[in-house]
């Protein structure tokens, strides 16, 4: 029987329940973060827990619980959990006040909420296919580097992809390619790799650093930068990231082959060192 944590107790999936008043209900009012798990071992934890506290400052809530306490939900929920390889899930929103009203209500507790899922295996032909992606234009808000439960036009545009058999829609705003709606980008041309800047129009990614890191670590060429459509268009390489679909080959963007439509030398190279990551993190010892 899955386990979850909320607001202050554990208990399971199928007993869990917010007010009907609860503002992440109505309001859509809260944040939240995804940290995929290896052999036990989450990635990045630092990271998540970093961009949590941001998250929160951004919509003006304070962080409820120590870092010292979400570790130790997170052990015990991923020790409840057979499976090896998982992703963390949790929430934080504003709380359920006595009615409904868009100011924030005082001296009203924020709703805590925390589970784990089995992360599966990547498709074995992802490697040998890539994926397909297709450009949409973005129609989120401006505040995009929170990580709002708000999602309703993220769910709408990866929808929209997956009715055009494709794994992502890419985002076009002014023109320019902001990230995916689940996911962030970078291009590969004349062997440098290329990724839109940190701003208030796209989420800064944990799997985004770590790959910029390795990047680094390779001896790559790699720029932050805006990317046109027409860079997507003409790239060697197209490649998304997310915390639990790790790297992927984009070989085909709006039914177009990308570069020669063949996952490309410097996914592989990348992919490598990322397979290598999560190696290492295995081979530490749980704290």
């Amino acid at each position: 029987m899955t386990e979850v944590y909320l607001n202050g107790a554990f208990m399971p999936l199928a007993e869990a329940r917010v007010p009907v008043l609860d503002r992440g209900f109505l309001f859509g009012d809260g944040v939240y973060e995804v940290i995929p798990v290896y052999h036990g071992q989450p990635l990045r934890l630092a990271a998540h827990l970093d961009r949590l506290e941001r998250s929160l400052a951004g919509i003006r809530l304070a962080n409820p619980l120590s870092r010292a306490h979400w570790e130790h939900l997170f052990t015990r929920l991923i020790a409840s959990q057979a499976a090896e390889n998982q992703a963390i899930y949790l929430q934080v929103t504003r709380g359920a006040p006595p009615v409904r009203e868009h100011r924030f209500s005082k001296c009203v507790e924020p709703t805590v909420f925390v589970m784990t899922k089995p992360m599966a295996p990547r498709d074995p032909r992802i490697a040998e296919q890539g994926v397909a992606a297709v450009l949409r234009e973005d129609i989120r808000w401006q505040r995009c580097d929170i990580k709002s439960i708000s999602l309703v036009a993220a769910v709408l545009l990866r929808q929209e992809a997956a009715d055009h058999d494709a794994e992502e829609a890419l985002l076009v705003r002014d023109g320019w390619v902001v990230e995916g709606s689940t996911s962030n980008v970078f291009i590969v041309q004349d062997g440098a790799l290329a990724t839109p800047p940190v701003g208030p129009e796209l989420l800064s990614g944990i799997t985004r650093e770590l790959i910029i890191e390795l990047s680094e670590r390779q001896g790559l060429t790699l720029k932050q930068r805006p990317l046109s459509v027409e860079d997507c268009r003409r790239a060697d390489e197209l490649l998304i990231c997310s915390s639990t679909r790790e790297l992927l080959p984009v070989t085909r963007l709006d039914g177009a082959p990308v570069g020669q439509g063949q996952v490309g030398p410097l996914w592989r190279q990348l992919d490598a060192a990322y397979q290598a990551c999560k190696t290492e993190l295995m081979r530490t010892p749980h704290g």
